[in-house]
């Protein structure tokens, strides 16, 4: 009896253990199979990856003309052109002329369209995050910011107003005046109060050395403004493009004037710009050329002189209201700092800081600022300049 009970015993643990190796094994399997799947995913992503590289490549092309449902006329990237088909896969909506497209190497059909580019300077040219310049902190140019509000921001907050009377909405605006009156300061405060796309450029950005690259700049840049409508588009110191044109003229002097005309034809060509408007400034526009001032292109032409008397008091206090103060008279300091520009008192406050600092001070008194206006003299005797030297009549 005692033998009986062991071999059953035996039988079971037997048992047991061969059902442990079972699950032991059904684990291991589950595991291969998993691990086959992946290797498999593995190797047709490989295969895939194989399959592109021997593809050949596809040629960048551009579209002249639809001829019909069946045949395109594309202006390939090697220089001629040809008339092709396209493929079923891509939308006939899409086939339009002007629109980039991929072509395959050998039959030149077209296989892909290709998004819409910009040169990478234009891009970078759109200001994302607003600047915090406000019209409070613009002082003695009440006339040129009413100016400014009527020609840009009312069109783009209020374009009824413009269809009610009956006219159409001043297309751009030229800030012009000496260097430091504001010019630049007006344009970002129109970029914080307005919720259009800002987007600043530079008339020297715009030059190139290659035939055609400035022009082709001009178009992105317009280009990009109508996509992102509304929009304004702010150019500053414009002569470096818009000078006026010489019969007598170098091969880069030419290429400036393919760039200007590019702009010409921007300002007034056949699509209207209702929703973009142009924001310039110059400290010459004494040698801007005739065809940029006539009417249709800037309309609006805002001169930005030195600020007076009571102006460059609005100035001071503006500079001065974060500043610690004690025994100052500003009405004095601005009757010594006549033909003194915006910057130049930004300057001059700044410099008494200074002076407040250098004597151990935590605040500014009158003779800091006396100190600062005769620095500021000998600076400007230094450098060849006079505060308030007019360059333009």
């Amino acid at each position: 009896m005692e033998k009986d009970e062991v071999d059953i015993m035996r039988y079971d643990y037997d048992r047991d253990d061969l059902l442990r190796q079972i699950r032991i094994l059904e684990d291991e399997k589950r595991y291969l199979e998993s691990e086959l799947r992946r290797l498999q995913n593995e190797i047709n992503r490989l295969r895939k990856e194989i399959n592109k590289m021997k593809a050949p490549p596809l040629l960048l092309g551009v579209i002249e003309d639809v001829l019909d449902k069946n045949r395109i006329l594309v202006r390939s990237s090697a220089g001629p052109s040809f008339i092709v088909t396209a493929s079923t896969f891509v939308p006939q909506q899409d086939l339009k002329p002007g629109r980039r497209v991929a072509l395959n190497k050998q039959t030149f059909s077209i296989v892909h369209t290709l998004p819409e580019t910009y040169d990478p300077d234009i891009t970078a040219a759109e200001v994302i995050e607003k600047p915090e310049v406000t019209y409070d902190d613009i002082g003695g140019l009440e006339k040129q910011i009413r100016e400014i509000r009527e020609t840009v921001e009312l069109p783009l907050l209020k374009p009824e107003l413009y269809k009610k009377v009956g006219i159409d909405p001043p297309k751009g605006v030229l800030l012009a005046g000496p260097p430091g009156t504001g010019k630049t300061l007006l344009a970002k405060a129109v970029a914080h109060h307005t919720n259009a796309t800002f987007i600043r450029t530079v008339g020297s950005e715009l030059v190139r050395k290659y035939i055609g690259e400035g022009a082709k700049l001009v178009r992105d840049l317009f280009a990009l403004a109508k996509k992102k409508a509304p929009s304004i588009v702010f150019i500053d110191e414009l002569d470096a493009i818009g000078a006026r044109r010489l019969d007598m003229a170098t091969s880069g002097d030419r290429e400036v004037q393919r760039t200007l005309m590019q702009l010409l034809a921007e300002l007034d060509g056949f699509e209207p710009l209702d929703n973009v408007k142009i924001i310039a400034a110059t400290n010459r526009p004494d040698i801007l050329d005739p065809a940029l001032l006539r009417p249709g292109r800037f309309d609006r032409i805002i001169l930005v002189p030195y600020p007076d008397f009571k102006a460059r008091i609005e100035i001071l206090k503006i500079h001065t209201r974060r500043m610690n103060l004690k025994d100052v008279d500003l009405e004095a300091i601005a009757k010594k700092t006549d033909g003194f520009s915006g910057a130049d008192l930004k300057v001059i406050c700044m410099e008494a800081g200074m002076f407040a600092i250098r004597d151990g001070r935590d605040y500014v008194i009158q003779d800091d600022f006396d100190m600062a206006i005769k620095k500021f003299l000998h600076s400007d005797e230094v450098r060849g300049e006079s505060p308030g030297e007019q360059m333009f009549a």
